[in-house]
């Protein structure tokens, strides 16, 4: 049986008080909230930089013992320092995360859109430095890493190092999901600010998230994943709760009902 994660990228938005946070709830205590309805969530605010270890002591206390936490390396690690010289700003960064203890799930690598193929022995020396202790996802976003011969190269480098290959849903065609560890990790994106308010569903994802649920029951059926961790942001459909909830519910897994007014969702 496969252990579905399903959450939201970040839980921290003013738009979702009223209608996904009761206006009782102080933004102090979204976390606590939020971790009634849902198990895992991803964290955005780890991109910018790294928070202090007490900050992950206080969201390790704020939520049950089987949430989990899956979040972006800094940008510092991804983005700013040419990643042959970036193990020590990681190695500082999972010091203060493993604050987290068990509820520490996956380290997202997201790579700028300008990281191509051309960086994969880097890559490779880069992935040797990474911790056993830690499981870790890798996003690409250059085109080429799906070109003829590289995704499987570039698969091949991920396994051998126990590095998910994660799966993203921008504007175009999804891409083919490569599965090269026993988790997958996809997230459901959307056009950046396309909405101006986050609280309710404001077009249909109805078909696309049908072709998931049957893309990844077919991987599931075919390899040995045992964990799916997804995450949904708030661009993919304008409230990413109702749409991750509209999933969980194709998925045949359970959805909590909310005290707060009303869910969010226009499609049916």
């Amino acid at each position: 049986m496969i252990d579905w994660r399903l959450g939201t990228m970040g839980f921290g938005y003013a738009d979702w008080a009223g209608v996904f946070y009761p206006k009782s709830v102080k933004p102090g205590d979204y976390l606590a909230h939020y971790a009634r309805y849902f198990d895992a969530v991803e964290l955005d605010t780890t991109f910018h930089a790294t928070p202090p270890p007490e900050r992950f002591q206080r969201w390790a206390a704020a939520v049950p013992d089987d949430f989990r936490f899956c979040m972006k390396a800094p940008r510092l690690v991804t983005h700013d320092l040419p990643l042959e010289r970036a193990a020590g700003a990681m190695a500082e960064f999972l010091t203060a995360a493993r604050e987290l203890g068990e509820k520490l799930a996956v380290v997202l690598l997201q790579f700028p859109p300008s990281f191509s193929p051309r960086e994969l022995p880097k890559l490779w020396t880069f992935l040797r430095t990474l911790p056993s202790d830690v499981r870790f996802a890798a996003e690409f976003r250059h085109d080429a890493w799906w070109a003829d011969g590289m995704r499987d190269r570039a698969a091949d480098v991920l396994a051998e190092h126990g590095v998910c290959w994660g799966a993203a849903d921008y504007v175009g065609e999804p891409r083919d999901v490569r599965p090269t560890t026993d988790f997958l990790y996809v997230r459901w994106i959307g056009e950046h600010q396309r909405f101006a308010e986050l609280n309710r569903e404001q077009i249909d994802v109805a078909a696309r998230l049908l072709w998931w649920k049957d893309e990844l029951a077919r991987i599931t059926s075919t390899t040995a994943v045992k964990t799916i961790y997804g995450f949904f942001n708030n661009d993919y459909a304008g409230y990413s709760i109702a749409t991750c909830n509209r999933f969980r519910e194709s998925l045949g897994l359970p959805v909590k009902s909310q005290d707060a007014p009303g869910q969010g969702m226009l499609f049916g």
